[in-house]
């Protein structure tokens, strides 16, 4: 088993102190998230400039790396937004998500308090051209203007 610190925000390894997951996130999402950060460790030797942000955005979305998770500004929570964002769709490859399952991270319990949030990430990465944001398997030209259910998904050149 592995020692944590009596606050349960740090692990202990060898006598130095690494920053633990944030316990709120739910199971099965972290499992993704330490699935994608297993896979983009995997690559870093053959292809360095691709796995190094996918281990830094995975790193961020756990909540160890970037502001700590248990005194988020709304800054940091729309970074870890972000890449939770980016890392759910690497790891997913090829499949849609919801901005929930990314609020789910960022907010644990209280995830429904993001889901507004998370939809603004989704609309700024929308913007940078990182993601297309989908109603009933079509494109949104603009995410602000959605309502309803939406999905996100990795534009088709990053797909490539």
């Amino acid at each position: 088993m592995v020692e944590r610190t009596d606050d349960g925000r740090y692990i202990v390894v060898d006598g130095r102190r690494w920053r633990a997951s944030d316990p709120a996130i739910p199971e099965s999402l972290r499992a993704e998230l330490v699935a994608e950060l297993m896979a983009a460790r995997r690559l870093v030797k053959s292809d360095p400039k691709t796995a190094r942000p996918r281990v830094q955005d995975a790193k961020v979305a756990l909540g160890e790396r970037g502001e700590p998770w248990w005194s988020p500004t709304e800054d940091g929570r729309r970074t870890r937004l972000a890449a939770t964002i980016r890392s759910l769709l690497s790891h997913r490859d090829g499949t849609t998500i919801c901005p929930s399952d990314a609020a789910r991270v960022v907010g644990g319990e209280d995830w429904r308090e993001h889901m507004s949030l998370a939809r603004e990430v989704a609309a700024a990465l929308h913007d940078e051209g990182v993601v297309e944001v989908q109603q009933k398997g079509e494109m949104v030209p603009d995410p602000r203007q959605a309502r309803g259910p939406i999905r996100i998904a990795r534009t088709r050149l990053s797909q490539t």
